[in-house]
């Protein structure tokens, strides 16, 4: 392939007057170089996802992390282990915002704006009882390389379980705010359930 024919394959087509719709490529591209600019030394976070598939990203400037305990996010699902229905449920409740699932640490991490740790303060501190947490400055978060969007079982590796649409684009706050609610009101139920009547 040429560099000309290069350059009109990646370039956005026109599909009606004044509507451009950006190939998958370009979009990622975007979207990696925004992700891999949170660190100090972007070559090497590059090179760390061409060899292990994962580079270890700083949070708390462009964006944050909520995480979530795989048996909360279970919970609401009703999956009961990474999958690709687990996926389609967290892509609908997240509006299509971001979330990487960590299958060995049996956690997943909706990415949201940098300020949520700052202003969701005091319901992080309600919420750590079941092991959300929200990540921010000081904090690392391992993220997947783009391309990295299907659970692997062989390799049980990070992927992304909702992929970043492009760059910038963020989990809203009050969407993973009512997942959580939602998966804690599951969990209470299941503990009741499990105890019984008194």
């Amino acid at each position: 392939m040429t560099e000309t024919q290069r350059s009109r394959a990646l370039s956005p087509v026109e599909t009606a007057p004044g509507v451009l719709v950006h190939p998958t490529a370009d979009r990622q591209l975007a979207t990696a170089h925004w992700l891999l600019s949170t660190h100090r030394d972007p070559r090497r976070a590059r090179l760390e996802w061409e060899q292990h598939g994962l580079a270890l990203l700083p949070l708390g400037t462009l964006f944050s992390a909520v995480r979530l305990p795989e048996r909360l996010v279970l919970a609401v699902t009703g999956g009961i282990g990474p999958s690709g229905a687990v996926d389609t449920v967290l892509d609908e409740a997240f509006g299509g915002g971001p979330v990487i699932c960590d299958p060995d640490g049996r956690r997943y991490y909706a990415l949201v704006p940098a300020r949520v740790p700052v202003t969701w303060h005091q319901a992080v501190d309600e919420w750590r009882t079941t092991d959300v947490d929200c990540l921010g400055r000081d904090a690392y978060l391992g993220v997947p390389r783009v391309d990295l969007v299907r659970f692997d079982q062989r390799t049980r590796a990070s992927y992304w379980s909702v992929p970043m649409s492009s760059a910038a684009m963020l989990c809203a706050p009050l969407a993973v705010a009512r997942f959580i609610a939602a998966g804690q009101h599951q969990l209470t139920e299941q503990a009741a359930d499990e105890v019984g009547p008194a």
